[in-house]
């Protein structure tokens, strides 16, 4: 794999950028807005807990008091959230030159969302979904938009059953749902990539993963915190590949980025590829229709 020394420096002035950020007050998220409040860029911090985005943003302006934040609620775990979260941008906001789908769930135990569906799909898939399609005008709106969708390496254990996509008919199975749901991110990447392609629009959308990042996504996962001292890096340096497919100039829709360095669990950010089944087109045309009737949103 080829080295890289992408990193921060790379990302041009963002000043007249609005930036969605899901997740923004934790991990990756976190680590996303405090970068690119300092680039100068407007974020929309799109977090579940209020409080808890406040307290990352008092933080983040003490040390740059002119980061520009905004800090709003959405739960991707209820559609109803989603939509006002939308509602709202639209009301405020003229254009979105990023959205970063980055909030996500890791192998907790089953539950489902306020429609119903499997948490973890529900959450990082329909809900990212959901996001972006009522988002799509706004994005249309602004000059070479884009839109970043965070998956894992853990996509190739992925195996969605279509038949059975909320976990109704078999034994819960927590790791194998989590890599379903980051099967679909990439599904839903190609696939939205392909069609505004197809339709000769200026967006992008590409993807990317954070390798092994130490971050409060693994808290279910007991044998990953006792790794992590050995083999994660830090936010700020896991959030690399998401920057990088957000603001690279040269990237392509379609692009997916992860860490250069062993087994891509770290080190700066490069192109990769997934696997072969994440290229499935039947499968992700599937996914797709799947969506938007479980979504009840056309984009």
């Amino acid at each position: 794999m080829a080295k890289s020394n992408w990193n921060t420096q790379n990302i041009a002035d963002q000043s007249s950028k609005t930036i969605i950020i899901t997740g923004a007050s934790s991990g990756l998220g976190k680590a996303a807005t405090k970068i690119l409040s300092e680039k100068n860029a407007t974020v929309i911090m799109a977090v579940r807990n209020t409080q808890k985005g406040k307290l990352v943003a008092d933080e983040i302006k003490n040390q740059n008091p002119n980061a520009k934040l905004e800090i709003r609620e959405m739960d991707l775990s209820s559609l109803q959230s989603v939509h006002n979260f939308t509602k709202g941008v639209k009301s405020d906001y003229d254009k979105i030159d990023v959205l970063i789908n980055n909030a996500g769930i890791m192998t907790c135990p089953f539950d489902r969302t306020k429609e119903d569906f499997e948490i973890q799909m529900g959450t990082n898939h329909l809900g990212h979904f959901a996001l972006t399609g009522l988002l799509m005008s706004l994005l249309h709106k602004a000059k070479n938009a884009r839109i970043v969708v965070t998956s894992s390496i853990g996509h190739k254990m992925g195996n969605i059953d279509f038949t059975d996509i909320n976990w109704e008919k078999r034994k819960y199975n927590t790791t194998q749902a989590y890599a379903d749901s980051k099967l679909a991110n990439l599904y839903f990447t190609y696939e939205l990539a392909r069609k505004l392609q197809n339709e000769k629009s200026d967006i992008k959308v590409t993807a990317s993963h954070p390798g092994w990042t130490r971050t409060n996504l693994q808290k279910h996962s007991w044998y990953m915190k006792t790794l992590n001292p050995l083999f994660s890096q830090e936010p700020d340096q896991g959030v690399l590949p998401t920057l990088r497919a957000g603001f690279d100039a040269d990237a392509k829709s379609g692009d997916y980025f992860g860490p250069s360095r062993f087994f891509e669990m770290h080190g700066n950010p490069v192109v990769v590829k997934s696997n072969e089944k994440s290229h499935n087109l039947e499968a992700s045309k599937k996914l797709w229709e799947i969506s938007e009737q479980m979504t009840n949103i056309k984009y």
